[in-house]
Protein backbone atom coordinates (compact mmCIF):
# COMPACT_ATOMS: atom_id res chain seq x y z
CA UNK A 1 0.00 0.00 0.00
CA UNK A 2 2.82 2.38 0.93
CA UNK A 3 4.60 1.59 -2.35
CA UNK A 4 1.44 2.42 -4.28
CA UNK A 5 1.08 5.79 -2.50
CA UNK A 6 4.72 6.62 -3.20
CA UNK A 7 4.32 5.74 -6.88
CA UNK A 8 1.19 7.90 -7.19
CA UNK A 9 3.02 10.78 -5.52
CA UNK A 10 5.92 10.48 -7.97
CA UNK A 11 3.53 10.44 -10.94
CA UNK A 12 1.78 13.54 -9.62
CA UNK A 13 5.11 15.32 -9.07
CA UNK A 14 6.27 14.42 -12.60
CA UNK A 15 2.97 15.69 -14.07
CA UNK A 16 3.31 18.96 -12.14
CA UNK A 17 6.92 19.36 -13.31
CA UNK A 18 5.91 18.77 -16.93
CA UNK A 19 3.11 21.30 -16.57
CA UNK A 20 5.59 23.81 -15.14
CA UNK A 21 8.02 23.09 -17.98
CA UNK A 22 5.28 23.50 -20.57
CA UNK A 23 4.47 26.87 -19.05
CA UNK A 24 8.12 27.95 -19.31
CA UNK A 25 8.38 26.66 -22.87
CA UNK A 26 5.40 28.69 -24.06
CA UNK A 27 7.64 31.75 -24.38
CA UNK A 28 10.02 32.29 -27.30
CA UNK A 29 12.47 35.08 -28.03
CA UNK A 30 13.88 36.58 -31.17
CA UNK A 31 16.33 37.00 -32.78
CA UNK A 32 17.37 33.36 -33.10
CA UNK A 33 20.44 32.26 -31.19
CA UNK A 34 23.67 32.80 -33.10
CA UNK A 35 22.32 35.51 -35.39
CA UNK A 36 24.98 37.83 -36.83
CA UNK A 37 24.64 41.60 -36.94
CA UNK A 38 27.00 44.44 -37.80
CA UNK A 39 27.78 47.18 -35.34
CA UNK A 40 25.38 50.07 -35.79
CA UNK A 41 22.45 47.95 -36.92
CA UNK A 42 19.22 48.13 -34.92
CA UNK A 43 17.96 44.78 -33.63
CA UNK A 44 14.33 44.07 -32.75
CA UNK A 45 14.12 42.18 -29.45
CA UNK A 46 10.76 40.49 -29.03
CA UNK A 47 9.09 37.64 -27.16
CA UNK A 48 6.33 35.41 -28.46
CA UNK A 49 3.66 33.48 -26.59
CA UNK A 50 0.29 31.80 -27.27
CA UNK A 51 -2.92 33.83 -27.51
CA UNK A 52 -4.58 34.19 -24.13
CA UNK A 53 -1.31 34.32 -22.20
CA UNK A 54 -1.04 37.42 -20.05
CA UNK A 55 2.16 39.14 -18.95
CA UNK A 56 2.58 42.15 -16.71
CA UNK A 57 5.83 43.41 -18.27
CA UNK A 58 8.99 42.32 -20.06
CA UNK A 59 12.44 43.72 -19.28
CA UNK A 60 15.21 43.18 -21.83
CA UNK A 61 18.84 42.89 -20.84
CA UNK A 62 22.08 42.57 -22.81
CA UNK A 63 24.84 40.95 -20.77
CA UNK A 64 22.91 41.82 -17.57
CA UNK A 65 22.51 45.49 -18.54
CA UNK A 66 18.91 46.69 -18.94
CA UNK A 67 18.22 48.03 -22.44
CA UNK A 68 14.44 48.43 -22.45
CA UNK A 69 11.03 47.32 -21.14
CA UNK A 70 7.50 46.86 -22.50
CA UNK A 71 4.09 45.87 -21.12
CA UNK A 72 3.35 43.23 -23.75
CA UNK A 73 4.93 41.47 -26.72
CA UNK A 74 5.93 44.69 -28.47
CA UNK A 75 9.50 44.80 -29.75
CA UNK A 76 12.33 46.76 -28.16
CA UNK A 77 14.81 48.16 -30.67
CA UNK A 78 18.35 47.57 -29.53
CA UNK A 79 20.92 50.08 -30.77
CA UNK A 80 24.27 48.34 -31.22
CA UNK A 81 26.67 51.18 -31.99
CA UNK A 82 27.81 51.42 -28.37
CA UNK A 83 28.02 47.68 -27.71
CA UNK A 84 31.29 45.77 -27.63
CA UNK A 85 31.82 43.41 -30.54
CA UNK A 86 31.44 39.67 -30.17
CA UNK A 87 28.95 37.32 -28.54
CA UNK A 88 26.26 39.12 -26.52
CA UNK A 89 23.67 37.41 -24.36
CA UNK A 90 20.13 38.79 -24.68
CA UNK A 91 17.64 38.08 -21.90
CA UNK A 92 13.91 38.75 -21.72
CA UNK A 93 12.77 38.82 -18.08
CA UNK A 94 9.05 38.15 -18.11
CA UNK A 95 6.89 39.17 -15.14
CA UNK A 96 3.55 37.44 -14.46
CA UNK A 97 1.47 37.61 -11.31
CA UNK A 98 4.35 38.66 -9.10
CA UNK A 99 6.75 36.05 -10.50
CA UNK A 100 9.41 36.25 -13.19
CA UNK A 101 11.17 33.95 -15.58
CA UNK A 102 13.98 34.46 -18.09
CA UNK A 103 14.14 33.53 -21.74
CA UNK A 104 17.54 33.97 -23.39
CA UNK A 105 19.18 34.07 -26.80
CA UNK A 106 22.52 35.30 -28.11
CA UNK A 107 23.79 37.37 -31.01
CA UNK A 108 27.18 37.93 -32.60
CA UNK A 109 28.07 41.57 -33.20
CA UNK A 110 30.59 42.08 -36.01
CA UNK A 111 32.50 45.10 -37.27
CA UNK A 112 30.36 47.58 -39.20
CA UNK A 113 32.29 47.25 -42.45
CA UNK A 114 35.07 45.33 -44.15
CA UNK A 115 38.63 46.39 -43.27
CA UNK A 116 40.11 49.02 -45.55
CA UNK A 117 42.93 47.56 -47.63
CA UNK A 118 46.39 49.03 -47.10
CA UNK A 119 49.37 48.90 -49.38
CA UNK A 120 52.94 49.55 -48.34
CA UNK A 121 56.26 50.83 -49.60
CA UNK A 122 59.64 49.54 -48.42
CA UNK A 123 61.73 52.58 -47.45
CA UNK A 124 64.80 50.81 -46.10
CA UNK A 125 66.19 47.37 -45.30
CA UNK A 126 68.38 46.52 -42.29
CA UNK A 127 70.14 43.35 -41.10
CA UNK A 128 68.40 41.15 -38.52
CA UNK A 129 70.02 38.49 -36.37
CA UNK A 130 68.87 35.04 -37.51
CA UNK A 131 69.19 33.54 -34.02
CA UNK A 132 66.19 35.61 -32.93
CA UNK A 133 62.85 33.78 -33.13
CA UNK A 134 61.04 37.10 -32.86
CA UNK A 135 58.24 37.24 -30.28
CA UNK A 136 58.50 40.90 -29.24
CA UNK A 137 60.06 43.85 -31.04
CA UNK A 138 60.34 47.43 -29.74
CA UNK A 139 62.21 50.42 -31.15
CA UNK A 140 63.78 52.46 -28.35
CA UNK A 141 67.10 53.96 -27.34
CA UNK A 142 68.32 54.18 -30.97
CA UNK A 143 67.91 50.46 -31.54
CA UNK A 144 65.65 47.53 -30.77
CA UNK A 145 64.74 45.55 -27.71
CA UNK A 146 63.76 42.10 -28.89
CA UNK A 147 62.42 38.99 -27.22
CA UNK A 148 63.48 35.75 -28.86
CA UNK A 149 61.55 32.58 -28.10
CA UNK A 150 62.94 29.06 -27.85
CA UNK A 151 63.76 26.17 -25.55
CA UNK A 152 67.28 25.26 -24.51
CA UNK A 153 66.29 21.63 -23.90
CA UNK A 154 63.79 19.37 -25.73
CA UNK A 155 60.25 20.23 -24.64
CA UNK A 156 57.14 18.39 -25.82
CA UNK A 157 58.48 17.61 -29.26
CA UNK A 158 59.50 21.21 -29.95
CA UNK A 159 63.08 21.32 -31.30
CA UNK A 160 65.83 22.87 -29.23
CA UNK A 161 66.09 26.39 -30.59
CA UNK A 162 67.07 28.46 -27.63
CA UNK A 163 67.38 29.30 -24.96
CA UNK A 164 64.94 32.20 -25.04
CA UNK A 165 66.53 35.59 -24.60
CA UNK A 166 65.99 39.31 -24.24
CA UNK A 167 68.39 41.39 -26.33
CA UNK A 168 69.27 44.94 -27.32
CA UNK A 169 70.33 45.28 -30.97
CA UNK A 170 71.78 47.94 -33.21
CA UNK A 171 69.47 49.16 -35.99
CA UNK A 172 72.08 49.60 -38.72
CA UNK A 173 74.10 46.43 -38.19
CA UNK A 174 71.57 44.10 -36.55
CA UNK A 175 74.31 43.21 -34.07
CA UNK A 176 73.31 42.09 -30.58
CA UNK A 177 74.71 44.65 -28.12
CA UNK A 178 73.32 43.18 -24.90
CA UNK A 179 71.81 39.78 -24.14
CA UNK A 180 70.00 38.26 -21.19
CA UNK A 181 69.45 34.46 -21.56
CA UNK A 182 66.35 32.92 -19.99
CA UNK A 183 65.76 29.54 -18.33
CA UNK A 184 66.20 26.63 -20.79
CA UNK A 185 62.67 25.40 -20.03
CA UNK A 186 60.93 28.75 -20.53
CA UNK A 187 59.66 29.98 -23.91
CA UNK A 188 59.73 33.79 -23.94
CA UNK A 189 57.09 35.89 -25.70
CA UNK A 190 56.10 39.58 -26.05
CA UNK A 191 57.69 42.55 -24.30
CA UNK A 192 56.87 46.15 -23.37
CA UNK A 193 59.14 48.98 -22.26
CA UNK A 194 57.71 51.02 -19.38
CA UNK A 195 59.97 53.71 -17.97
CA UNK A 196 63.22 52.16 -16.83
CA UNK A 197 61.87 48.61 -16.96
CA UNK A 198 61.09 45.94 -19.55
CA UNK A 199 58.27 43.46 -18.94
CA UNK A 200 58.24 40.11 -20.73
CA UNK A 201 55.60 37.39 -21.10
CA UNK A 202 56.15 33.64 -21.31
CA UNK A 203 54.24 31.27 -23.59
CA UNK A 204 52.74 28.57 -21.35
CA UNK A 205 54.34 29.05 -17.96
CA UNK A 206 51.90 31.65 -16.59
CA UNK A 207 54.68 33.90 -15.35
CA UNK A 208 56.20 37.18 -16.48
CA UNK A 209 59.62 38.75 -15.99
CA UNK A 210 60.70 42.30 -15.24
CA UNK A 211 64.15 43.56 -16.27
CA UNK A 212 66.25 46.67 -15.84
CA UNK A 213 66.07 48.59 -19.11
CA UNK A 214 69.73 49.68 -19.11
CA UNK A 215 71.40 46.43 -18.08
CA UNK A 216 68.73 43.81 -18.99
CA UNK A 217 69.34 42.26 -15.59
CA UNK A 218 66.29 40.46 -14.11
CA UNK A 219 64.57 42.41 -11.34
CA UNK A 220 61.54 40.27 -10.51
CA UNK A 221 58.94 37.88 -11.83
CA UNK A 222 55.18 37.71 -11.34
CA UNK A 223 52.25 35.37 -11.83
CA UNK A 224 50.40 35.94 -15.09
CA UNK A 225 47.11 34.03 -15.19
CA UNK A 226 45.49 36.31 -17.76
CA UNK A 227 44.23 34.59 -20.90
CA UNK A 228 44.92 31.21 -22.46
CA UNK A 229 48.63 31.76 -23.09
CA UNK A 230 51.11 34.62 -23.20
CA UNK A 231 51.73 35.97 -26.73
CA UNK A 232 52.19 39.61 -27.73
CA UNK A 233 52.09 42.95 -25.90
CA UNK A 234 52.12 46.68 -26.51
CA UNK A 235 51.79 49.81 -24.38
CA UNK A 236 49.92 53.06 -25.03
CA UNK A 237 51.51 55.09 -22.23
CA UNK A 238 48.67 54.30 -19.84
CA UNK A 239 47.90 50.60 -20.05
CA UNK A 240 49.34 47.39 -21.49
CA UNK A 241 47.54 45.41 -24.19
CA UNK A 242 48.16 41.66 -24.26
CA UNK A 243 46.95 38.87 -26.54
CA UNK A 244 46.76 35.17 -25.74
CA UNK A 245 46.37 33.14 -29.00
CA UNK A 246 42.68 34.04 -29.40
CA UNK A 247 40.94 37.18 -30.71
CA UNK A 248 40.99 38.82 -27.29
CA UNK A 249 43.05 41.85 -26.30
CA UNK A 250 43.46 42.03 -22.54
CA UNK A 251 44.11 45.30 -20.70
CA UNK A 252 46.73 45.13 -17.95
CA UNK A 253 47.69 47.62 -15.27
CA UNK A 254 51.12 49.03 -16.11
CA UNK A 255 52.35 48.76 -12.52
CA UNK A 256 50.79 45.55 -11.20
CA UNK A 257 50.32 43.68 -14.53
CA UNK A 258 46.86 42.65 -13.35
CA UNK A 259 43.88 42.48 -15.71
CA UNK A 260 41.67 45.57 -15.89
CA UNK A 261 39.46 44.69 -18.87
CA UNK A 262 39.44 43.36 -22.41
CA UNK A 263 38.06 43.79 -25.90
CA UNK A 264 37.44 41.10 -28.53
CA UNK A 265 38.67 41.64 -32.09
CA UNK A 266 36.29 41.17 -35.03
CA UNK A 267 36.09 42.15 -38.66
CA UNK A 268 32.88 42.12 -40.70
CA UNK A 269 33.07 38.32 -41.13
CA UNK A 270 33.81 37.14 -37.61
CA UNK A 271 36.48 36.79 -34.94
CA UNK A 272 40.09 37.45 -35.95
CA UNK A 273 42.02 34.82 -34.01
CA UNK A 274 45.69 34.20 -33.28
CA UNK A 275 46.65 37.83 -32.87
CA UNK A 276 50.37 37.83 -32.17
CA UNK A 277 52.98 40.61 -31.97
CA UNK A 278 51.43 44.02 -31.27
CA UNK A 279 52.40 47.66 -31.71
CA UNK A 280 50.51 50.79 -30.62
CA UNK A 281 50.71 53.44 -33.39
CA UNK A 282 48.78 56.72 -33.37
CA UNK A 283 45.87 55.46 -31.30
CA UNK A 284 45.50 52.13 -33.11
CA UNK A 285 46.96 48.68 -32.54
CA UNK A 286 48.84 46.99 -35.38
CA UNK A 287 48.91 43.21 -35.02
CA UNK A 288 50.48 40.27 -36.81
CA UNK A 289 48.02 37.44 -37.41
CA UNK A 290 50.00 34.30 -36.63
CA UNK A 291 50.71 31.95 -39.52
CA UNK A 292 49.67 34.52 -42.13
CA UNK A 293 51.30 37.42 -43.95
CA UNK A 294 48.62 39.79 -42.70
CA UNK A 295 48.91 42.81 -40.45
CA UNK A 296 45.62 44.15 -39.12
CA UNK A 297 44.93 47.59 -37.64
CA UNK A 298 42.56 47.47 -34.67
CA UNK A 299 40.49 50.09 -32.87
CA UNK A 300 41.46 49.34 -29.23
CA UNK A 301 38.20 50.83 -27.93
CA UNK A 302 35.83 48.60 -29.91
CA UNK A 303 37.94 45.71 -31.17
CA UNK A 304 36.94 46.42 -34.79
CA UNK A 305 39.50 45.67 -37.49
CA UNK A 306 39.74 48.94 -39.38
CA UNK A 307 42.45 48.15 -41.91
CA UNK A 308 44.39 45.19 -43.24
CA UNK A 309 47.69 44.84 -45.12
CA UNK A 310 48.76 41.73 -47.03
CA UNK A 311 52.56 41.58 -46.64
CA UNK A 312 53.12 38.47 -48.80
CA UNK A 313 55.32 40.26 -51.32
CA UNK A 314 57.49 41.89 -48.62
CA UNK A 315 59.85 38.93 -48.32
CA UNK A 316 58.54 35.95 -50.33
CA UNK A 317 59.09 32.53 -48.85
CA UNK A 318 61.31 31.41 -51.73
CA UNK A 319 63.61 34.41 -51.23
CA UNK A 320 64.07 34.12 -47.49
CA UNK A 321 67.10 32.75 -45.72
CA UNK A 322 66.82 29.00 -44.96
CA UNK A 323 66.12 29.46 -41.23
CA UNK A 324 63.38 32.04 -41.73
CA UNK A 325 59.94 31.36 -40.28
CA UNK A 326 56.72 33.42 -40.31
CA UNK A 327 56.24 37.18 -40.41
CA UNK A 328 56.19 38.47 -36.83
CA UNK A 329 57.42 41.72 -35.35
CA UNK A 330 56.23 45.33 -35.65
CA UNK A 331 58.05 48.30 -34.12
CA UNK A 332 57.38 52.05 -34.22
CA UNK A 333 59.74 55.01 -33.91
CA UNK A 334 57.34 57.68 -32.69
CA UNK A 335 59.84 60.51 -33.12
CA UNK A 336 60.24 59.95 -36.87
CA UNK A 337 57.10 57.98 -37.70
CA UNK A 338 59.14 55.03 -38.98
CA UNK A 339 57.54 51.58 -38.88
CA UNK A 340 59.67 48.42 -38.89
CA UNK A 341 58.62 44.82 -39.55
CA UNK A 342 60.47 41.52 -39.53
CA UNK A 343 59.92 37.81 -38.99
CA UNK A 344 61.07 34.92 -36.87
CA UNK A 345 64.75 34.25 -37.63
CA UNK A 346 64.68 36.50 -40.68
CA UNK A 347 67.98 37.94 -41.85
CA UNK A 348 66.26 41.20 -42.80
CA UNK A 349 64.27 43.90 -41.03
CA UNK A 350 62.21 46.25 -43.21
CA UNK A 351 61.28 49.88 -42.73
CA UNK A 352 57.87 50.31 -44.38
CA UNK A 353 55.23 52.96 -44.90
CA UNK A 354 51.53 52.11 -45.19
CA UNK A 355 49.11 53.83 -47.56
CA UNK A 356 45.40 53.56 -48.25
CA UNK A 357 44.80 51.60 -51.42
Amino acid sequence: MNKRITLLALIALFAYSCKDKDKADEFTISPDAGSNYKSGESIALKIGYPAGTKVDSVVYLVDSTRVGAVKDSAAVNLKTDSLALGARVVTARIFQAGKSQDVTTNINLLAAKAPEELIYKVENVFPHDTTLYTEGLIYADNGFYESGGGYGVPMGGIPVDGPSKLVKTDLNTGKILQKQPIDDKIFAEGIVVIGDKIMQLTWKDKIGYVYDRKTLKPLSKFDNNVGVEGWGMTYDGTKIYMDDSTNRLWFLNKDTYQQTGFVDVYDDKGAVNELNELEYIDGKIYANVYGTNNIVVIDPKTGAVLQKADMTSLYPQASRNPEANVLNGIAYDKATGRIFVTGKKWDKLFQVKFYKK
